[in-house]
């Protein structure tokens, strides 16, 4: 009989040790990082209407914000790829590349601040910045303005989504209608949040070792919250400055916004929700595979060189970071009138 009960007892002992020890580890991720909550209602305080957010859902898939009528927010930041585009740098107006590459917009809401340098405080800002700007879509707020009004659906749906206003369709609420659908741009229910929710199986073996190696590397001092990170800046190079290839030393990142001289090299820290849908990696798209992105970042801002296996885990956990994702339909367009500016 005591051959029969001792490993009844042994395994018992084994399971209330690993219930044990996935509870600390549940415990200490609490502790630095937050699930993705199922709906997000509000921006800086204020409810987001429907209207404004089917509005944004429109705008957001309409090339002519765009001067040429061929570039639309989904041309950078698909969602059907994690919301970026997985190319180094994107193209824009004229074939031109972009300086940087494009950041996923999936999860942005829960970000401080938008953009690489964290130019924009938020996504209505955001929305702005890149419609002006020469090398993506190349227009002006007067010539979006002129193309909205332009088509009667347009103006009808603004005046909906903004019966408080006299003059209704304006850029700045083309920016806020973005806004509001961009809010529903999230991705809740990963592994991760399971785990954090109390599902242990949630998550494997290999990565609960790399969500261990993750806190206790010093990864998650930058890379936390509910975004595992995009709530600071930090240098790139904090022990050792990448190659020029990963590290540009044309591109001064956040120095651009502040023109102060410490922050020379410095960035946002990348959120790493679905980083495994985004390749490639850094702010210069250099680095295609997750587990070298890594290595990288321990080299570089940690002093600490991983050994394969210690990647390998940590690109397990972030992998583990891929929730729901948003089901967006492809919107039927209103049609241009005479009267809409004709493509550049």
């Amino acid at each position: 009989m005591m051959s029969c009960r001792i490993p009844v007892l042994f395994s018992g002992l084994l399971l209330i040790a690993n219930v044990g020890a996935a509870d600390e580890l549940r415990d200490r991720a609490n502790a630095i990082f937050k699930p993705i909550p199922d709906k997000v209602t509000q921006v800086r305080g204020q409810a987001v209407s429907d209207d404004q957010a089917r509005l944004g859902h429109k705008l957001w898939f309409d090339p002519r914000l765009s001067r040429s009528h061929v570039i639309s927010c989904n041309t950078c930041h698909n969602l059907s790829l994690g919301g970026g585009d997985n190319v180094p740098t994107s193209i824009g107006h004229g074939w031109q590349k972009g300086p940087r590459n494009s950041p996923t917009v999936l999860n942005a809401v829960f970000n401080a601040a938008q953009f690489w340098d964290g130019r924009a405080a938020d996504l209505q800002a955001q929305a702005k910045g890149p419609v002006q700007a020469g090398v993506e879509m190349n227009n002006t707020p007067d010539r979006v303005v002129a193309t909205l009004k332009s088509i009667p659906e347009y103006a009808n749906a603004f005046k909906e989504a903004f019966p408080n206003d006299k003059d209704p369709v304006s850029f700045d609420n083309m920016a806020y209608a973005l806004e509001a659908f961009e809010v529903s741009l999230t991705t809740p229910n990963s592994p991760f949040d399971r785990f954090l929710k109390g599902d242990d199986k949630a998550l494997d073996a290999k990565q609960k070792e790399g969500l261990a190696l993750f806190m206790d590397s010093g990864c998650s001092a930058c890379h936390n919250g509910v975004n595992v990170g995009g709530q600071g800046y930090f240098p790139f190079g904090v022990i050792k400055k990448p190659g020029a290839e990963i590290l540009p030393s044309g591109d001064k990142g956040r120095f651009t916004v502040t023109n102060t001289a410490t922050d020379e090299y410095v960035f946002r820290a990348a959120p790493l929700r679905n980083v495994a849908l985004t390749p490639p990696y850094f702010h210069s798209g250099e680095v295609w595979e997750l587990e070298q992105a890594v290595a990288i970042m321990g080299d570089s801002q940690l002093g600490r060189t991983l050994k394969p296996d210690e990647a390998s885990a940590i690109a397990a956990f972030l992998r583990s970071l891929t929730g729901t994702q948003p089901q967006v339909a492809y919107p039927v367009l209103p049609p241009s009138s005479a009267d809409t500016p004709k493509p550049e």
